[in-house]
Protein backbone atom coordinates (compact mmCIF):
# COMPACT_ATOMS: atom_id res chain seq x y z
CA UNK A 1 0.00 0.00 0.00
CA UNK A 2 2.82 2.49 0.00
CA UNK A 3 6.53 2.24 -1.37
CA UNK A 4 9.53 4.25 -0.20
CA UNK A 5 12.42 4.39 2.00
CA UNK A 6 13.76 4.07 5.72
CA UNK A 7 16.44 6.82 6.13
CA UNK A 8 18.60 7.04 9.09
CA UNK A 9 21.65 9.06 8.68
CA UNK A 10 22.99 8.41 5.58
CA UNK A 11 21.88 5.23 5.12
CA UNK A 12 18.29 4.43 3.09
CA UNK A 13 16.45 1.27 3.53
CA UNK A 14 14.37 0.91 0.18
CA UNK A 15 10.77 -0.73 1.44
CA UNK A 16 7.28 -1.88 0.85
CA UNK A 17 4.25 -1.39 3.59
CA UNK A 18 1.60 -3.79 4.15
CA UNK A 19 -1.15 -3.58 6.41
CA UNK A 20 -0.40 -6.44 9.69
CA UNK A 21 -3.84 -6.84 10.56
CA UNK A 22 -7.02 -7.88 9.03
CA UNK A 23 -10.46 -7.30 10.27
CA UNK A 24 -12.81 -10.73 11.36
CA UNK A 25 -15.63 -8.72 11.55
CA UNK A 26 -19.02 -9.84 9.99
CA UNK A 27 -20.05 -6.88 7.31
CA UNK A 28 -24.10 -6.66 7.27
CA UNK A 29 -25.30 -4.19 4.45
CA UNK A 30 -29.03 -2.99 5.23
CA UNK A 31 -31.90 -3.91 3.34
CA UNK A 32 -35.58 -3.10 3.21
CA UNK A 33 -37.26 -6.01 5.68
CA UNK A 34 -40.65 -6.17 3.23
CA UNK A 35 -39.19 -6.88 0.29
CA UNK A 36 -35.44 -7.61 1.12
CA UNK A 37 -34.05 -4.94 -0.86
CA UNK A 38 -30.95 -3.21 -0.21
CA UNK A 39 -30.64 0.34 0.62
CA UNK A 40 -28.85 2.56 -1.66
CA UNK A 41 -27.37 6.28 -0.89
CA UNK A 42 -26.92 8.46 -3.12
CA UNK A 43 -24.66 11.95 -3.76
CA UNK A 44 -27.01 14.02 -4.11
CA UNK A 45 -26.31 17.98 -4.61
CA UNK A 46 -28.45 20.15 -1.34
CA UNK A 47 -28.93 23.10 -3.94
CA UNK A 48 -30.02 21.69 -7.37
CA UNK A 49 -31.53 18.55 -6.07
CA UNK A 50 -29.26 16.56 -8.89
CA UNK A 51 -27.03 13.44 -8.12
CA UNK A 52 -23.55 14.03 -8.83
CA UNK A 53 -21.04 11.70 -10.52
CA UNK A 54 -17.35 11.21 -8.19
CA UNK A 55 -15.50 13.55 -11.11
CA UNK A 56 -17.80 16.10 -9.96
CA UNK A 57 -17.24 16.39 -6.71
CA UNK A 58 -14.34 18.45 -4.68
CA UNK A 59 -13.75 19.24 -1.16
CA UNK A 60 -14.90 21.98 1.16
CA UNK A 61 -13.89 23.47 4.56
CA UNK A 62 -16.15 25.96 6.24
CA UNK A 63 -13.87 28.72 8.33
CA UNK A 64 -14.97 30.02 11.55
CA UNK A 65 -17.00 33.10 9.71
CA UNK A 66 -18.91 31.07 7.70
CA UNK A 67 -15.97 31.59 4.46
CA UNK A 68 -15.98 28.01 2.60
CA UNK A 69 -12.59 27.20 1.15
CA UNK A 70 -12.74 24.69 -1.75
CA UNK A 71 -9.94 22.66 -2.49
CA UNK A 72 -9.29 20.34 -6.13
CA UNK A 73 -7.04 17.18 -5.85
CA UNK A 74 -4.24 18.97 -7.16
CA UNK A 75 -4.10 21.51 -4.59
CA UNK A 76 -3.36 18.63 -2.36
CA UNK A 77 -0.40 17.19 -4.32
CA UNK A 78 1.57 20.24 -4.34
CA UNK A 79 1.99 20.46 -0.99
CA UNK A 80 5.83 20.16 0.02
CA UNK A 81 5.95 17.40 1.50
CA UNK A 82 9.04 15.41 2.78
CA UNK A 83 7.85 12.11 4.05
CA UNK A 84 5.73 11.55 1.31
CA UNK A 85 8.06 8.53 0.07
CA UNK A 86 10.58 8.92 2.83
CA UNK A 87 10.40 7.32 6.67
CA UNK A 88 12.15 9.62 8.17
CA UNK A 89 14.01 8.73 11.62
CA UNK A 90 13.92 11.38 14.38
CA UNK A 91 15.45 9.86 17.12
CA UNK A 92 16.02 6.32 18.80
CA UNK A 93 13.82 5.87 22.43
CA UNK A 94 13.64 3.31 24.98
CA UNK A 95 10.46 1.13 24.74
CA UNK A 96 9.13 1.81 27.74
CA UNK A 97 9.04 5.74 27.64
CA UNK A 98 5.99 5.56 24.92
CA UNK A 99 2.72 5.54 26.46
CA UNK A 100 0.47 2.97 24.16
CA UNK A 101 -2.48 5.54 23.93
CA UNK A 102 -0.34 7.03 21.24
CA UNK A 103 -0.55 3.67 19.02
CA UNK A 104 -2.80 3.79 15.89
CA UNK A 105 -2.46 1.23 13.52
CA UNK A 106 0.64 -1.86 12.58
CA UNK A 107 1.78 -1.93 9.29
CA UNK A 108 4.58 -4.52 8.12
CA UNK A 109 7.79 -3.36 6.19
CA UNK A 110 9.22 -5.75 3.67
CA UNK A 111 12.62 -4.65 2.11
CA UNK A 112 12.96 -4.56 -2.11
CA UNK A 113 16.00 -6.68 -2.90
CA UNK A 114 18.85 -4.07 -3.13
CA UNK A 115 18.21 -3.13 0.75
CA UNK A 116 17.86 -6.41 2.02
CA UNK A 117 21.78 -6.02 4.00
CA UNK A 118 21.03 -2.45 5.37
CA UNK A 119 17.32 -3.77 6.09
CA UNK A 120 18.36 -6.41 8.40
CA UNK A 121 21.13 -4.18 9.82
CA UNK A 122 18.56 -2.19 11.37
CA UNK A 123 16.45 -4.55 12.73
CA UNK A 124 19.22 -6.00 14.62
CA UNK A 125 20.98 -2.87 15.93
CA UNK A 126 17.33 -2.19 16.83
CA UNK A 127 16.83 -5.42 18.95
CA UNK A 128 20.43 -5.40 20.31
CA UNK A 129 20.07 -2.03 21.92
CA UNK A 130 16.12 -2.16 22.45
CA UNK A 131 15.08 0.91 20.98
CA UNK A 132 12.02 2.71 19.23
CA UNK A 133 13.19 4.83 15.82
CA UNK A 134 10.64 7.96 16.12
CA UNK A 135 9.94 8.24 12.30
CA UNK A 136 7.46 10.91 10.14
CA UNK A 137 5.61 8.98 7.75
CA UNK A 138 2.82 10.59 4.89
CA UNK A 139 0.03 7.86 4.39
CA UNK A 140 -3.21 9.15 2.45
CA UNK A 141 -2.07 12.44 2.19
CA UNK A 142 -1.64 12.89 5.87
CA UNK A 143 1.73 13.08 7.70
CA UNK A 144 1.93 11.12 10.91
CA UNK A 145 4.04 10.70 13.36
CA UNK A 146 5.17 6.67 14.08
CA UNK A 147 7.67 4.29 15.77
CA UNK A 148 9.38 1.37 14.21
CA UNK A 149 10.24 -1.63 16.13
CA UNK A 150 12.00 -5.28 15.48
CA UNK A 151 9.40 -8.28 15.81
CA UNK A 152 9.74 -12.09 14.19
CA UNK A 153 12.59 -11.06 12.06
CA UNK A 154 10.59 -7.91 10.44
CA UNK A 155 10.32 -4.14 11.13
CA UNK A 156 7.10 -3.03 12.21
CA UNK A 157 5.65 0.39 11.59
CA UNK A 158 3.06 1.37 13.95
CA UNK A 159 1.12 4.94 13.48
CA UNK A 160 0.86 7.44 15.98
CA UNK A 161 -1.60 9.99 17.43
CA UNK A 162 -0.13 13.33 17.74
CA UNK A 163 0.02 14.86 21.15
CA UNK A 164 -3.43 17.31 20.62
CA UNK A 165 -5.49 14.02 19.59
CA UNK A 166 -5.18 12.68 22.86
CA UNK A 167 -8.06 13.54 25.15
CA UNK A 168 -7.28 15.15 28.62
CA UNK A 169 -8.82 12.70 31.34
CA UNK A 170 -11.32 15.63 33.16
CA UNK A 171 -13.43 14.15 35.41
CA UNK A 172 -15.36 14.80 38.18
CA UNK A 173 -13.93 12.26 40.93
CA UNK A 174 -9.96 13.42 39.47
CA UNK A 175 -10.66 16.64 42.74
CA UNK A 176 -12.12 14.27 45.29
CA UNK A 177 -10.64 12.72 48.34
CA UNK A 178 -11.12 9.25 47.81
CA UNK A 179 -9.33 7.41 50.47
CA UNK A 180 -8.10 3.45 49.91
CA UNK A 181 -8.13 1.97 53.29
CA UNK A 182 -3.79 -0.33 53.40
CA UNK A 183 -5.72 -4.18 54.03
CA UNK A 184 -7.71 -2.99 50.99
CA UNK A 185 -4.82 -1.87 48.89
CA UNK A 186 -2.76 -5.28 50.52
CA UNK A 187 -5.70 -7.59 49.92
CA UNK A 188 -6.34 -5.74 45.87
CA UNK A 189 -2.47 -6.70 45.69
CA UNK A 190 -2.88 -10.08 46.60
CA UNK A 191 -5.96 -11.05 44.17
CA UNK A 192 -3.59 -9.56 41.32
CA UNK A 193 -0.54 -11.81 42.64
CA UNK A 194 -2.71 -14.54 42.70
CA UNK A 195 -4.45 -14.13 38.76
CA UNK A 196 -0.47 -12.96 37.46
CA UNK A 197 0.64 -15.42 34.58
CA UNK A 198 2.53 -14.64 31.07
CA UNK A 199 0.54 -12.98 28.27
CA UNK A 200 -0.42 -15.61 25.49
CA UNK A 201 -2.63 -14.32 23.32
CA UNK A 202 -3.56 -17.58 21.42
CA UNK A 203 -5.45 -18.54 24.56
CA UNK A 204 -7.80 -15.89 24.26
CA UNK A 205 -10.88 -16.14 21.64
CA UNK A 206 -13.53 -13.73 20.37
CA UNK A 207 -16.75 -15.42 21.70
CA UNK A 208 -19.26 -12.83 20.22
CA UNK A 209 -17.77 -13.61 16.78
CA UNK A 210 -17.96 -17.03 17.54
CA UNK A 211 -21.71 -16.89 18.78
CA UNK A 212 -22.90 -14.40 15.85
CA UNK A 213 -21.26 -16.79 13.49
CA UNK A 214 -23.75 -19.60 15.02
CA UNK A 215 -26.36 -17.13 14.66
CA UNK A 216 -26.08 -16.77 11.08
CA UNK A 217 -25.73 -20.42 10.22
CA UNK A 218 -28.69 -21.34 12.30
CA UNK A 219 -30.92 -18.34 10.35
CA UNK A 220 -28.83 -19.73 6.75
CA UNK A 221 -30.62 -23.30 7.83
CA UNK A 222 -33.83 -22.66 9.49
CA UNK A 223 -33.08 -23.84 12.68
CA UNK A 224 -33.99 -22.53 16.46
CA UNK A 225 -31.39 -19.77 16.93
CA UNK A 226 -28.89 -20.89 19.42
CA UNK A 227 -29.29 -18.71 22.96
CA UNK A 228 -26.44 -17.84 25.26
CA UNK A 229 -26.23 -18.90 29.19
CA UNK A 230 -29.68 -17.23 31.43
CA UNK A 231 -28.40 -13.48 32.61
CA UNK A 232 -27.53 -13.30 36.37
CA UNK A 233 -31.07 -11.49 38.28
CA UNK A 234 -30.02 -7.53 38.95
CA UNK A 235 -29.12 -6.75 42.25
CA UNK A 236 -28.09 -9.70 43.82
CA UNK A 237 -26.16 -9.58 47.19
CA UNK A 238 -24.66 -6.40 48.18
CA UNK A 239 -21.48 -6.99 49.82
CA UNK A 240 -18.47 -4.34 50.80
CA UNK A 241 -15.22 -4.09 49.32
CA UNK A 242 -13.03 -5.96 51.72
CA UNK A 243 -15.87 -8.83 51.33
CA UNK A 244 -15.68 -9.12 47.48
CA UNK A 245 -11.64 -8.59 47.68
CA UNK A 246 -11.66 -11.88 50.11
CA UNK A 247 -14.29 -14.42 48.03
CA UNK A 248 -11.97 -13.17 44.97
CA UNK A 249 -8.80 -14.25 46.64
CA UNK A 250 -10.71 -17.57 47.70
CA UNK A 251 -12.01 -18.62 44.68
CA UNK A 252 -8.53 -18.43 42.81
CA UNK A 253 -6.68 -20.52 46.02
CA UNK A 254 -9.46 -22.95 45.38
CA UNK A 255 -10.22 -23.24 41.90
CA UNK A 256 -14.44 -22.37 41.92
CA UNK A 257 -16.14 -21.89 39.00
CA UNK A 258 -14.87 -20.95 35.40
CA UNK A 259 -11.53 -20.55 37.57
CA UNK A 260 -10.84 -23.49 37.67
CA UNK A 261 -10.26 -23.89 33.99
CA UNK A 262 -7.92 -21.19 33.76
CA UNK A 263 -5.99 -20.95 36.23
CA UNK A 264 -3.31 -17.89 36.89
CA UNK A 265 0.15 -19.17 37.11
CA UNK A 266 1.17 -18.18 39.92
CA UNK A 267 -0.90 -19.99 42.65
CA UNK A 268 0.48 -21.33 46.19
CA UNK A 269 0.10 -25.38 46.54
CA UNK A 270 -2.06 -26.49 49.57
CA UNK A 271 0.68 -28.86 50.36
CA UNK A 272 4.46 -29.08 49.63
CA UNK A 273 5.59 -31.70 46.88
CA UNK A 274 7.97 -34.19 47.67
CA UNK A 275 10.91 -35.51 46.11
CA UNK A 276 10.34 -38.76 44.14
CA UNK A 277 10.67 -41.91 45.58
CA UNK A 278 8.45 -41.28 48.44
CA UNK A 279 9.61 -38.44 50.31
CA UNK A 280 9.19 -38.54 53.67
CA UNK A 281 9.82 -41.75 55.88
CA UNK A 282 7.66 -41.16 59.46
CA UNK A 283 4.84 -43.43 60.32
CA UNK A 284 2.21 -41.25 59.30
CA UNK A 285 3.44 -41.30 55.63
CA UNK A 286 3.94 -45.04 55.93
CA UNK A 287 0.32 -45.32 56.93
CA UNK A 288 -0.85 -43.03 54.19
CA UNK A 289 0.71 -45.28 51.61
CA UNK A 290 -0.74 -48.24 52.52
CA UNK A 291 -4.33 -47.04 51.95
CA UNK A 292 -6.46 -44.09 51.51
CA UNK A 293 -8.36 -45.49 54.31
CA UNK A 294 -5.98 -45.71 56.29
CA UNK A 295 -4.25 -42.33 54.84
CA UNK A 296 -8.03 -40.30 55.87
CA UNK A 297 -8.22 -42.11 59.79
CA UNK A 298 -4.60 -40.68 60.06
CA UNK A 299 -5.58 -37.40 58.74
CA UNK A 300 -9.00 -37.63 61.30
CA UNK A 301 -6.88 -38.23 63.91
CA UNK A 302 -3.24 -36.15 63.93
CA UNK A 303 -4.72 -33.24 61.10
CA UNK A 304 -1.78 -32.90 59.53
CA UNK A 305 -3.41 -33.63 56.14
CA UNK A 306 -0.01 -31.93 54.32
CA UNK A 307 1.74 -35.65 55.50
CA UNK A 308 -0.64 -37.75 54.21
CA UNK A 309 0.09 -40.10 51.02
CA UNK A 310 -3.59 -39.39 49.63
CA UNK A 311 -3.13 -35.70 49.52
CA UNK A 312 0.15 -36.13 48.09
CA UNK A 313 -1.11 -37.69 45.32
CA UNK A 314 -3.94 -35.28 44.76
CA UNK A 315 -1.57 -32.33 45.22
CA UNK A 316 0.54 -33.89 42.41
CA UNK A 317 -1.91 -34.48 40.13
CA UNK A 318 -3.18 -30.81 40.11
CA UNK A 319 0.22 -29.56 39.70
CA UNK A 320 0.55 -31.55 36.82
CA UNK A 321 -2.70 -30.34 35.76
CA UNK A 322 -1.76 -26.80 35.93
CA UNK A 323 -0.13 -25.34 33.09
CA UNK A 324 1.92 -21.67 33.44
CA UNK A 325 0.60 -19.94 30.75
CA UNK A 326 -3.22 -19.91 31.32
CA UNK A 327 -5.83 -17.34 31.15
CA UNK A 328 -6.78 -15.87 34.47
CA UNK A 329 -10.46 -15.18 33.42
CA UNK A 330 -12.90 -15.78 30.20
CA UNK A 331 -13.18 -12.32 29.48
CA UNK A 332 -11.48 -11.09 26.15
CA UNK A 333 -8.71 -8.62 26.84
CA UNK A 334 -6.16 -7.50 23.05
CA UNK A 335 -2.50 -5.63 20.87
Amino acid sequence: MWRGAISFGLVNVAVRLYAATEDHDYHFFQLHRKDHGRIRYKRVCTVCGEEVTFDEIAKGYEMDDGRLVVLEPEDFARLPITTERAIQVLEFVPVESVDPIYFQRSYLLEPENPSVRPYVLLRDALERVGRLAVVKITLRQRETLAMLRARDDVIVLHTMLWPDEIRPAEFEFLGQEVSVRPQELDMATSLIENMTGEFDPTEFSDDYQRLLGDLIEARAQGVEVPTGPPEEPAGGDVIDLMTALERSIAQTKTGDEPAAEKKPARRRTTAPKQPAGGGRTTAKAESGGRSKTGSAKSKSASGARADSADTESKTAQGDKARSPRRKTTGRKRTA
